[in-house]
């Protein structure tokens, strides 16, 4: 077998520094021990030990297996998310976490290799084309079906990590236009939500409504040249909508004052009717596709608001506080601004080990957890901070190393999907420690407290590295 020592090496690495980050966050002046098990870095040490036995014994499971039992572990997790739904007590306004004896284990954490696993199956199996539809759809349901089974357990961060299966589909083949629908949606929601309350000077005109459809306009028009390539189409939307919206705009600001928007949702539909005529006079179904991608753009945009007003309190003003709609230092905002404060006061070099005053004085909530990163910029400065991001960095190039060497589709897929997995967690909980994306509460790999996300972790890194130890073995 050919085993990739650099990557266990940087494993190690990792969750030894986790452990350390652990020690600074929970550490108890009362009870300085760190190793008894009623602390929470006395706990990690079990976690870790266990991760390191459970690695060993996933080095000596041969690929065949994965292979052969995909299918059945993905529907033994898929029932045991339901099971959670069902039997799971109530822990922090969640249904998620399965008490064992003196331990809970959160199933969602597991799901993850399971669902890797299946699709690296499906995708490798005799005749899959990821062009077809029912292919492409069959997948997309894989990976959809535990998100839901996740989001029926309301723990809503840990389903959106799903989301990142589909950079692993665009690697297999899939055509880009879908992630820019996706690309499209995020942008059709934070800049709608975040300007919809700001009026263009002088008239009754939202700017994030203008906005959105104008943006609207611009990509059904990118888009019919791109999968189209039919420049006369192009000009006659162009000048026909473009052009109609600023006469519009001057009509409104020198004349009467009116909503342009009215205008531009009229020639939305127009635009959406020449599409459909030049699908039916040219027998084109790219035609189709970009008159659904416009309908689904406008249509996206007005539900959205409505779902966003039918959110929690909490929850609206989490995105309100992260895009800058309302300052609440003391509600929404008040963990992520704890974060900074204990981030900044770290400066260059870090206060060093065990002595952050913010995380000592408890101000972060759940900085064992979720936002373990704070305390390693207070204890280790932005010197140690960006030894940790370096040695993520060098993790996730050999992740990368790793995936693209698989000889087949199996371990390809399941490599790219590891590869993602890991990416997410990372840029989403650094990024929310941060402020700079949403706080949906998620671990960071390795460094954050608790047993569940450290086997998930490690089963998810393990079965890929045993998988590439056989890539040089030829079966008889």
């Amino acid at each position: 077998m050919s085993i990739d020592w650099m990557t266990i090496i940087l494993y190690v690495i990792l969750i030894t520094w986790g452990w350390f980050s652990v020690c600074g966050a929970c550490y108890d002046f009362n009870n300085p021990n760190l190793f008894e098990w009623e602390t929470n870095s006395g706990k990690q040490i079990v976690w870790m030990g266990t991760s390191l036995v459970l690695a060993t014994v996933l080095m000596l499971v041969e690929k065949r297996f994965y292979d052969t039992a995909a299918y059945v572990i993905y529907t033994a997790l898929m029932l045991l998310l339901v099971v959670t739904i069902v039997i799971a007590p109530d822990t922090k306004g969640s249904r998620s976490w399965l008490p064992i004896g003196p331990v809970k284990l959160q199933p969602a954490e597991f799901a993850k290799f399971a669902v890797a696993l299946a699709l690296g199956k499906f995708m490798g199996e005799y005749g899959f084309s990821i062009k077809k539809t029912k292919h492409i759809a069959r997948a997309i349901g894989m990976i959809l079906l535990p998100m839901v089974l996740i989001i029926g357990q309301k723990e809503t961060g840990s389903a959106l990590v799903y989301f990142a299966f589909f950079l692993v589909l665009y690697r297999e083949g899939m055509t880009g236009s879908l992630l820019f629908c996706g690309f499209a949606c995020v942008v059709y929601f934070v800049v709608g939500l975040r300007f919809s309350d700001e009026f263009i000077h002088n008239m009754p005109v939202s700017i994030g409504e203008f906005t959105v459809l104008l943006l609207a306009m611009l990509f059904t028009i990118g888009m019919t040249w791109v999968y189209c390539k039919n420049w006369f189409v192009v000009k006659v939307m162009a000048a026909s909508c473009l052009g109609t919206t600023f006469l519009a705009m001057l009509f409104s600001i020198f004349v009467i004052p009116f909503n342009v928007c009215y205008i531009m949702l009229g020639l939305c539909i127009l635009m959406i009717c020449y599409l459909i005529g030049m699908a039916i006079y040219t027998r084109l179904i790219n035609y189709v596709l970009i008159a659904l991608f416009a309908i689904a753009s406008t249509a996206f945009f007005y539900m959205s608001h409505t779902m966003f007003e039918h959110l929690a309190d909490h929850q609206r003003t989490r995105i309100e506080v992260l895009l800058g709609m309302k300052d609440d230092p003391r509600g929404a905002g008040y963990n992520v601004n704890q974060a900074k404060i204990a981030i900044g006061s770290g400066g260059l070099y870090g206060k060093g080990f065990l002595n952050g005053t913010q995380t000592k004085l408890k101000y972060v909530p759940e900085q064992h957890t979720d936002f373990i990163f704070c305390t390693v910029g207070e204890e280790e400065g932005f010197i140690g901070s960006a030894g940790v991001l370096v040695v993520y960095l060098f993790f996730i190039w050999r992740l990368i190393v790793v995936a693209e060497r698989q000889p087949d589709t199996l371990g390809r897929v399941y490599g790219y999907s590891v590869l993602s997995i890991f990416l997410f967690h990372l840029f989403i909980n650094v990024g929310m420690v941060l402020g700079l994306t949403p706080v949906i509460g998620i671990p960071l790999p390795f460094f954050s407290y608790g047993g569940s996300s450290l086997w998930g972790f490690t089963l998810l890194l393990f079965i890929l590295l045993r998988m590439d130890a056989e890539r040089n073995l030829k079966r008889q």
